[in-house]
């Protein structure tokens, strides 16, 4: 299944869900774009959100978990996986959506049964706890290939379902931090750097750069649909987009891009500010949002989460 493949599934088996409690939220802030601000269960910062078989779910601050439910958001877990409140900063949902992955910091890594509650703890791969900025998985619950990216330039990965034992890693690029990782197929991915790199994998194993030559600007979003399509966002609203030969760069105005996501030609990036740019017939263009909160990611073209516990939705 290809990642826009996985991501429609997810984001439509949750539709109903989702309808239901944007009807809850009449009378709260809405842009003239549709966008409104929902309840929040929680007031730190929430660091992403995926689509996972039981609807969205969100992660962040003190190792919160939440979750949108017919009556709202709601808050399952705290403390992330070990219980200590380590913050969560990247989350990924298995092909079938019925486990989500979490990371975070000083090593925390959890796979949270969406449908049961179970929550296992994968921490510390390899004994290391530095800290974790993403994480993204391939395959089904149970049977997942992991790949977690973060502040030490390494992707520790397991292609069997972060049992211990299972780990290895590979150092892609010159040991900067990589905040975003994303698979699309089997031993199939791409990672981001903060040194302006962008690199490939076709076996899980073997990192190779494909750009982007004179960025100049850090690098934040990822989105990877395919070895032809893959869109990265950054620093100056940048956002830049790969066809398989080419990267073609795009400077949208001034706020940093922090998330970005794109399935069949249309997007939507999230930022600093409350910043949303979302694309349309090729182009990007800002729309109005309710909030002036900084968005630290979103989720299919309707979900956006970051500081304060702000979610949009529309």
């Amino acid at each position: 299944m290809s990642e826009r493949t996985r991501r429609s599934v997810l984001k439509a088996a949750g539709a109903s869900l989702a309808a239901t409690t944007v009807a809850a939220g009449v009378g709260a802030a809405t842009s003239d774009s549709g966008w409104t601000v929902a309840e929040s269960p929680v007031d730190g910062t929430l660091h992403d959100v995926q689509y996972t078989a039981r609807d969205a779910h969100a992660v962040g601050g003190g190792g919160v978990v939440i979750r949108r439910t017919d009556e709202g958001w709601r808050k399952l877990l705290d403390g992330g996986p070990t219980g200590n409140g380590n913050n969560l900063y990247g989350a990924a949902a298995t092909d079938d959506g019925k486990r989500l992955w979490f990371v975070g910091s000083s090593g925390a890594i959890g796979e949270y049964d969406v449908e049961t509650g179970n929550l296992e703890d994968r921490s510390a791969p390899m004994d290391v706890t530095n800290n974790f900025n993403d994480v993204a998985v391939v395959g089904s619950a149970g049977d997942a290939e992991v790949y977690v990216a973060g502040d030490s330039g390494k992707i520790y990965y397991s292609f069997a379902n972060g049992e211990e034992g299972t780990w290895d890693y590979v150092t892609p690029g010159s040991g900067s931090a990589l905040p975003a990782i994303e698979t699309f197929g089997a031993r199939s991915a791409h990672a981001i750097d903060t040194n302006g790199r962008v690199f490939e994998t076709t076996d899980g194993v073997t990192w190779e750069p494909i750009g982007i030559e004179d960025a100049d600007v850090t690098f934040y979003g990822l989105d990877s649909d395919g070895r032809d399509d893959v869109t990265v966002s950054g620093g100056n609203a940048s956002v830049f987009e790969w066809n398989g030969s080419q990267w073609t760069p795009e400077s949208l105005g001034d706020a940093d891009l922090l998330d970005v996501e794109t399935e069949d030609g249309d997007g939507v990036a999230v930022g600093g500010g409350g910043t949303i740019f979302e694309r349309a017939g090729g182009r990007w263009s800002q729309v109005d949002t309710p909030t002036g909160a900084n968005l630290k990611a979103g989720a299919g073209d309707d979900l956006a989460v970051g500081a304060s516990g702000i979610v949009l939705e529309r």
